[in-house]
């Protein structure tokens, strides 16, 4: 179920534009309005799910389609083979800005670590 008051909800709505890279019955990808890469997409549930937490066992099917659908952004993007990272931040400490679940694409350069 949305959420009124969640930025992601309101893009998955269409609510607020963004720059769509794929989109199913289920789930959407984005590309980042401030790109830590040069590939930088945000793949994300339709449905709320405030935080990676948050997931029940009945969730494992949806999170593992949304790495297959970042998998397949990264190929026709052309960033698998030299390289990309995903990325599930949760709460403040580890970066998490937004509450709803996301899933990082970011490729195109080369990736440190901390």
């Amino acid at each position: 179920m949305p959420r009124e008051d969640c930025l992601f909800c309101k893009i998955a709505s269409k609510e607020i534009p963004a720059k769509l890279a794929y989109e199913d019955p289920e789930m959407l990808a984005f590309h980042d309005i401030r790109p830590q890469a040069p590939v930088h997409l945000q793949v994300i549930p339709k449905r709320h799910i405030a935080r990676v937490s948050e997931l029940a066992a009945e969730d494992a099917a949806l999170m593992g389609r949304m790495v297959l659908v970042a998998n397949r952004l990264a190929k026709e993007l052309q960033v698998s083979e030299p390289g990309y990272r995903l990325v599930v931040n949760c709460n403040p400490g580890a970066g998490q800005s937004v509450y709803h679940l996301h899933l990082h694409l970011l490729g195109g350069r080369p990736l440190g670590w901390p």
